[in-house]
Order: C-alpha cells, then structure tokens, then sequence
C-alpha cells in the first residue's frame, strides 16, 4: 500500500465568535498511524473556492490566498508554512478569476477574465519562474463566461464548468466540447467536486 497522508486544517473559533489567526493543523501518516499537531500564526485567508482548490506537489499543498496575492504553501514533511509569487501579469478584479492547478506537474495558474482564459506554468520551483504556455479566446463560449472555471487539465486538454455543464477545450485543436449537460429542466445548479484521477490509495482490484 502507498504511503499516504491526511490532512485537517483550519482557523480556531471559539463559540460564538469569528475565527481569529491561529491555524491549527492535523497531519495523519499512513506509515506510523499516528496524528501530528501544530499550531500557526495565518494571518492570509482562503476563500471558500480557494480552500477546496488545493495542489500536492514536491511533498506540499498548495492554496491561493483569497485575495490572490501569492500561493501559500505547507511542507508535510517540515511541519512549515511558505509562500510563492504568483506571476506579475496576473491580478484579480472585477470580471477577472484565478484558479489553481496542476499541469504535468507543475503548479499551473489560470486567469479567467471576459474574453481570455490564460494559463501560467510555474517553470522552476526554487526560483519562482512562470511562463504564460496558452492564452485561449472565450469568444465561443461568451454567454458562459461569467459562471466557468477550471477543474483539471493536462498538456491537451482543460476541463472546465458551470453549473450545468462541464466543457472540454482542446489546445492544439483549438475546438470546444461539451462533455456533460444537465439533462432536465431543473434550474438548481450542478454543484460538484472534480479532480484529475491518477492513483488510488488501496488497490481496486
């Protein structure tokens, strides 16, 4: 069986009150079976999109802060928090969105806006260098824009959603499908989690 970690985070709240600054943090190891305990001074928030949109990389997660101004970064190995810049070219504002993900291994930022989506790969690590790899037209899709965003991708393809549809796009094709759309006339929406598969944890056999 594959070594495997879980991890519970969160801001401490006493009853009745707003969570204060002290993040509290829980990390199980498979190969141990035991539980592991620090507490942090985290002073840079998530949103709630950004709390669920976490990236395991080089024996870290990754979160965008809610106000997107860099990656946090927690070392499961050291027990320490960190940070990384996010390319300079990419802001958050009114009509423009940031999402965080993974490309071929690599931490990926994808800025969404009115008539663009470009995607930035994080080249080097240590280093902190990005490169923009694809700048895609939302032209065909302009009546979804406001309500999209990514959920996997891979060197081919971007997986993206609404509340009624996910969308595939392919890049050297450049062609938009429609992977999966709500059937019935319901008008609640299609709230979902969606993760690229690579492994699992026990054997599916």
């Amino acid at each position: 069986m594959q070594k495997f970690n879980v991890v519970l985070a969160g801001y401490h709240r006493s009853f009745g009150h707003r969570p204060d600054k002290t993040f509290i943090c829980l990390i199980f190891d498979s190969e141990s079976s035991k539980w592991r305990k620090f507490v942090s001074f985290q002073d840079d928030y998530f949103t709630h999109m950004n709390r669920n949109q976490v990236v395991y990389l080089n024996g870290s997660l990754h979160w965008l802060t809610g106000s997107c101004s860099c990656i946090l970064v927690l070392d499961l190995k050291c027990d320490i928090w960190g940070k990384l810049l996010l390319p300079e070219e990419v802001i958050c504002g009114t009509g423009i969105r940031v999402h965080l993900l993974e490309l071929d291994g690599n931490l990926s930022i994808v800025q969404i806006s009115e008539a663009w989506m470009t995607i930035w790969l994080l080249k080097n690590y240590d280093k902190e260098e990005w490169e923009m790899v694809d700048r895609v037209s939302l032209r065909c899709i302009r009546g979804m824009v406001p309500g999209i965003f990514p959920i996997s991708q891979t060197g081919q393809y971007i997986f993206l959603a609404t509340h009624k549809q996910v969308l595939m796009y392919h890049r050297n094709s450049r062609v938009w499908k429609d992977m999966y759309s709500v059937e019935n006339s319901s008008t609640l929406p299609l709230w979902f989690s969606a993760h690229a598969f690579r492994s699992t944890v026990f054997s599916c056999s």
